[in-house]
């Protein structure tokens, strides 16, 4: 796929609604599906610019920020979403408005695919392949719409914007009919689509990730047993299987294994930059480029990672008998005593007295906290001056200057920073832009679907299975964790009720996923979002940075105003002022 989305997307986007789609404009300047769809390289070009649609900031190319919503990150400006956890955006916001309409026009771009097709010169076997993408892609779209905003307008392929675009005012379907249009969807392109693709093709829809994100969405629903028997279907007939090393499935390589149900392809290079600006928004002024670290790690989750022999970390066992333990948790000024190294000429001149002491801490604990995390007086391989720069992460004393061997973190802020998805170097030329990071982003894993069966048999009051599909996930080789057990001998692993395997879910979900975005909807799923207000985001040594407030209004965002000042049938959602 990566292949041919370069040369494919510039044809497909000559014949989409413009990037801010709107009910009432249509772009009269472009050129018509109609005359454009004559031929197989016509619809594949076509069919790339939808999946081209993934990588739009407010589609999912800001995916990974969405852990800031579900309380596993933390950030400080529009890329992290950190209005939308202060509780400060409303009807009225762009950003709302962005999803909103860059998912219809993703949907747009799916439905002039499945109404067009037909018109190529090509056999209906593949006229059939290119619909199923489509409507996989729309399913994709549209369930999107349904996380974030409940029922939406439903608009198939019968809608042609070139004639249609003024009466595009239909009231909001049922959140129940739009999930059924989803899922008939689902069906369709299960039925149709390969099981894999040729190389050349690799990235496009397949009959399993149809399935899988089927269950995803009876799961989210609590049709447990529906969700089940797709996961069942996923796993036993699929074909995927655990990437060996954790840290290597998200480099390249491991981001094209059998671990990856679905992702979005990325690109980098000279010529080729075409990727999710994960390294511009996730990596650090000693990253290429020189980026902002928008979106760093909560240090709530951080403390979260457990010990290599399962116990959970806490910060007074680690001190002991040391002096600091008296008040490491309560007092911001024994925290910098401990992490704080002291800066003169932006140069390290003293270590902390806590250094050593800091990194075997770290090196003792899952290993997915080393892959995932950029941890203190850990190194890091930068990028400074056009050429490779070691560097250290150094919680400084004071401000420090980028070049100098050292991570320099934007707004000085002791925060963990994300390891996972930043590039080291220039990543032996494949980086070319800090927007255009060149590392598939998955949607879809194999892990993913392994800890939604594990829920669902939680769900279903089969705890042991649960534990089961929870352990393939903490013993992949390269991490290894000690199994579960339930109700067996007294250990830090042992499982004992109910409630303690769902906990263990949880966990197990955060660290596993951790930056792929998916936490905000595990806390809207599980009914969790209100028990993340009030809670303070904070340094490593302890400034609160914001509060988060989070109330029943945020399981779902406002309808955009404009959009129904355009189509009074629109009815806004709980919370969210007058209808």
């Amino acid at each position: 796929m990566k292949k041919i989305t370069i040369l494919s997307a510039a044809l497909a986007l000559t014949m989409s609604l413009t990037g801010c789609y709107d009910l009432d404009r249509y772009p009269t300047d472009k050129l018509s599906s109609g005359t454009y769809f004559k031929t197989e390289d016509h619809a594949k070009s076509a069919m790339m610019g939808v999946y081209s649609r993934m990588q739009a900031d407010h589609v999912f190319g800001l995916k990974f920020s969405m852990d800031v919503l579900g309380g596993i990150a933390m950030g400080y400006d529009n890329q992290s979403f950190q209005k939308f956890a202060r509780g400060t955006y409303d009807m009225a916001d762009t950003w709302v408005n962005y999803r909103w309409t860059n998912l219809y026009e993703s949907v747009a771009r799916a439905n002039i695919v499945i109404r067009n097709v037909d018109n190529c010169n090509m056999s209906d076997q593949l006229k059939a392949q290119y619909k199923a993408e489509a409507r996989f892609m729309r399913a994709l779209f549209y369930n999107e719409l349904l996380n974030y905003f409940g029922g939406v307008p439903l608009y198939d392929e019968t809608t042609d914007v070139t004639t249609d675009y003024s009466e595009m005012k239909k009231p909001r379907s049922s959140a129940d009919d739009v999930r059924k249009f989803i899922i008939d969807d689902l069906n369709e392109a299960y039925n149709v689509l390969p099981q894999s693709w040729e190389s050349a093709d690799y990235g496009r829809a397949t009959k399993y990730a149809a399935r899988a994100l089927m269950g995803k969405i009876y799961l989210y629903n609590k049709q447990y047993t529906e969700a089940k028997e797709c996961f069942k279907d996923v796993i036993e007939h699929g074909g995927y299987e655990l990437y060996n090393d954790y840290a290597g499935l998200f480099l390249p390589g491991g981001d094209e294994s059998k671990e990856m149900i679905f992702a979005i392809q990325n690109m980098g290079g000279v010529g080729t930059d075409y990727g999710m600006p994960m390294c511009f928004y996730m990596g650090s002024r000693a990253s290429y480029g020189s980026c902002w670290n928008n979106v760093m790690v909560a240090t709530t989750f951080a403390d979260s990672y457990e010990w290599k022999d399962g116990r959970q970390f806490s910060w007074k066992e680690f001190f002991k008998d040391d002096p600091v333990a008296k008040d490491y948790e309560t007092n911001d000024a024994t925290k910098k005593k401990v992490f704080n190294s002291t800066i003169k000429a932006s140069k390290v001149a003293a270590y902390t007295p806590y250094k050593e002491k800091l990194q075997q801490m770290y090196a003792d604990r899952d290993p997915r906290m080393a892959a995932s995390l950029i941890t203190p007086y850990s190194s890091y391989l930068g990028w400074y001056k056009n050429k490779v720069a070691p560097s250290e992460f150094v919680l400084p004393t004071k401000g420090l200057n980028d070049g100098n061997g050292v991570i320099r973190v934007n707004q000085n802020y002791d925060c963990y920073l994300w390891r996972k998805f930043v590039p080291e170097g220039d990543m032996d030329g494949a980086m070319n832009n800090r927007a255009d990071t060149p590392i598939n982003f998955p949607l879809i894993r194999y892990a993913d679907v392994l800890l939604m069966m594990a829920e669902c048999e939680w769900a279903l009051n089969n705890d042991a299975a649960a534990i089961d599909y929870i352990n393939q996930v903490r013993q992949r080789p390269s991490v290894d964790m000690p199994a579960l057990t339930w109700q067996a001998e007294e250990s830090p692993v042992n499982v004992k009720t109910h409630d303690e395997v769902f906990t263990r879910l949880r966990h197990e979900r955060a660290v596993e996923l951790a930056a792929e975005g998916q936490s905000f909807d595990d806390m809207k799923r599980w009914g969790l979002l209100e028990t993340l207000n009030g809670k303070p985001e904070k340094e490593i040594t302890g400034n609160i940075r914001y509060t988060h407030s989070v109330s029943s209004r945020d399981y779902l965002w406002p309808i955009p105003s404009g959009e129904r000042e355009k189509n009074p049938e629109l009815i806004q959602n709980p919370g969210w002022g007058e209808n």
